[in-house]
């Protein structure tokens, strides 16, 4: 088999891969990328974008079923959740698709396998356990990403125990769900099922649910969770799983207390293990710790001429800190100047469940941690005309200051499409901003974003409307 040269071939078609081989390609490199199964990766065809069709038609359904504040009526409001589930994979493929289409116009040649380390600088690609093709290259990007992590004796079984994909294509709404993890995955499905019309109880190991949030943040959740009636069980351990034959029963441990909960499904969201099998890391210098690969401040793996990012790499595991990657270590390669590592810190968070969540840098307690001095703003959207307009008051907005330089360290929000507005908070730490430039931004009223300023105004002593 003929062996094929190129510049830069990248393993994984997911963010972090499909988003580097474009960049390399307008860098006029000529590109390779491997993909063993779907172009756009677990975001696009089994995360991020299909779970986001999925709760905008729960938010619907909410939104039905709350007409009467509003001045309308519906009867006999109803859905077929054949056809909720059948959009969410359509708009999947739909943007699987968009994804193909811009790597053929940047002339990326696209292969269709498994992708391994072959040696310096060679990748050998497969399918099925045969041979397709030969690559080499002086530079490789691994983007293989991640897998759903699996606690023993809670194994997926793909009918009564679910992981992500699973509970993307279920067949029918379970009347009752179990959903362990409160991380962003596990809170969205908790929050889509009960939307739908689902008994949940969601389960975390931890003291509260959202564990890297900001310990109010999460407060706040947890509180509005409850209020829709979702059961949240917190400091809990499952310790064990028995399966009926229609139905799966949790024995969970909580509060010195021990309590059976039954459920038709089960959804796992225990957090994720990169995937770092079959790609040729054996005898090679890449390090690997804790099923992720390690790299340096450019995605430099310990290998000469290999690099790594996403979700194989270490945290955050999202798919926008996917695609920064890719473009930093494209243009690395490239020797493009002015080019500063990737502050982890300047990454947003999202959540997308009911209320949404968002945050960008260091939570209250961290940034106490690291010595810093606070000032804390907080306002919350009852405060807030936009809000109370939309008929969507309960949310809050959280900022925290360096009392001395004036620093944004952290921002933590809550609350009807907060996701959309997190950018503002991370342009401001991008740009080294301190409580000078927010208090001075005039924000356009009416506005939910006006509850940005007057976060941090609150910092300050010179919040208006609270």
């Amino acid at each position: 088999m003929a062996e094929q040269g190129f510049d830069l071939i990248v393993v994984g078609g997911g963010p972090g891969g499909y988003v580097a081989a474009i960049r390399a390609a307008q860098l006029k490199m000529k590109v390779a990328l491997v993909e063993r199964e779907h172009l756009g990766g677990i975001c696009l065809n089994w995360g991020c974008i299909p779970t986001k069709a999925l709760l905008r038609s729960s938010e619907i359904n909410h939104l039905l079923h709350t007409l009467d504040q509003y001045g309308f009526a519906a009867d006999n409001i109803r859905f077929d959740f054949a056809k909720v589930v059948k959009r969410s994979r359509q708009v999947a493929a739909q943007l699987s698709g968009g994804v193909k289409g811009l790597l053929r116009k940047h002339k990326v040649t696209v292969l269709d396998g498994q992708g391994a380390l072959a040696g310096q600088g060679r990748l050998a690609v497969t399918k099925d356990g045969k041979p397709v093709a030969e690559l080499a290259a002086p530079h490789i990007i691994l983007a293989t990403g991640a897998r759903a992590r699996v606690l023993p004796g809670i194994e997926p079984d793909g009918r009564l125990i679910w992981t992500y994909r699973e509970a993307l294509v279920p067949d029918a709404l379970p009347k009752r769900l179990i959903v362990i993890g409160s991380g962003a995955i596990g809170s969205e499905f908790a929050s889509f099922f009960l939307n739908m019309g689902a008994e949940v109880t969601l389960i975390e190991v931890l003291d509260r649910i959202l564990p890297v949030e900001d310990a109010e943040i999460s407060a706040f959740v947890q509180k509005s969770f409850a209020k829709q009636g979702m059961k949240v069980v917190t400091g809990a351990k499952v310790q064990g799983v028995r399966k009926g034959a229609s139905d799966v029963t949790a024995i969970v441990e909580a509060a010195g207390k021990v309590q059976e909960i039954v459920a038709d499904r089960m959804i796992s969201a225990v957090g994720i293990v990169g995937n770092v099998e079959g790609i040729g890391l054996e005898g090679t210098g890449v390090k690997v710790d804790r099923t992720h690969v390690v790299i340096d401040a450019w995605c430099r793996t310990g290998e000469s001429g290999v690099y790594a990012i996403g979700d194989l790499v270490g945290p955050p595991w999202l798919a926008h800190k996917a695609s920064h990657e890719g473009v930093l270590c494209v243009e690395r390669i490239a020797g493009t100047p002015g080019l500063h590592p990737m502050d982890a810190h300047n990454i947003p968070g999202c959540t997308y469940c009911r209320p949404q969540v968002a945050s960008v840098g260091l939570t209250e307690a961290a940034a106490k941690a690291a010595g810093h001095e606070v000032r804390v703003g907080r306002f919350p959207f009852i405060g807030n005309g936009k809000a109370i307009a939309l008929g969507e008051p309960e949310g809050m907005i959280k900022t925290v200051f360096d009392a001395k330089t004036g620093e944004l360290l952290g921002a933590h929000m809550a609350g009807p499409e907060v996701t959309e507005m997190i950018q503002g908070y991370t342009i401001a730490r991008t740009l080294e901003t301190t409580e000078a430039e927010l208090i001075h931004t005039v924000f356009p009223h009416p506005t939910i974003s006006e509850a940005m300023h007057e976060a941090v105004l609150d910092a300050y002593g010179r919040v208006i409307h609270i």
